[in-house]
């Protein structure tokens, strides 16, 4: 159907559309999803930018981890495109000096030859530890595969120079949706309560027995809350 809504989803770190497979198979009786590509950019910027030309017309808004410092930004650029915003396991905080400092020796790492230590060493800060050694575990790591080494590190140097986004969640004006991994490592759930009561109006939901990737790790507890989201 022509009037049906836009649904643009962007990934996370070493993440591709794997991540959002079954939102995709789910939303789309609600709404038309499209995965943009994070892949090809070193600043939140330019990713902004390329999805932005590459989605037309109004469009609801998802994002996880950096894909949710990408679709801020793409609030800040076009906010009269976004009808309506979810950030999931995500922050809106600029990297700290820590964070700076293991995302470098992840970079070095990868430029030694390296790139496949690099998804083992993450995937205990990425998944449940009760999944750690299940058939997801091993989705995520081909997924990471599949986004391979020069992806990451132009994603990783977008991250670490994307800006603080504290100061405009108050002037978010869309219905919002604010999700997190209850067992999340990377971005822990107090970052999601930090958004939601910064954001006017957001819904604030937790999924339990999940970590940084509850759409891949919790589908159904996420396809129901973007459905409510997607017609609130």
């Amino acid at each position: 159907m022509t009037d049906t809504p836009a649904l643009l989803l962007l990934p996370g770190l070493l993440c591709d559309a794997r991540l959002w497979r079954d939102q995709v198979a789910a939303m789309a009786p609600l709404a038309r999803p499209v995965v943009a590509d994070l892949t090809l950019d070193d600043r939140v910027g330019a990713m902004a930018a390329r999805a932005l030309a590459a989605t037309e017309g109004p469009f609801a808004l998802a994002g996880l981890s950096m894909g949710g410092y990408v679709a801020l930004e793409i609030l800040r650029a076009a906010p009269g495109r976004v009808t309506r915003l979810a950030l999931l396991d995500t922050s809106a905080r600029p990297d700290t000096e820590d964070q700076t400092r293991r995302r470098r020796g992840l970079i070095a790492l990868s430029r030694s030859g390296q790139f496949r230590g690099v998804t083992p060493r993450l995937l205990p800060q990425l998944i449940h530890p009760s999944r750690l050694d299940t058939p997801l575990a091993e989705e995520v790591m081909a997924m990471a595969e599949r986004v391979g080494q020069a992806a990451f590190l132009r994603q990783q140097e977008a991250i670490m120079h994307r800006p603080d986004s504290r100061p405009y969640l108050p002037r978010i004006a869309v219905p919002t949706l604010v999700g997190v991994g209850a067992e999340d490592a990377l971005t822990p759930p107090h970052l999601a309560e930090e958004m939601a009561a910064l954001i006017p109006g957001a819904r604030l939901r937790r999924f339990t027995h999940a970590g940084h990737l509850p759409t891949m790790e919790t589908p159904e507890a996420v396809n129901a809350a973007l459905a409510a989201w997607l017609v609130a």
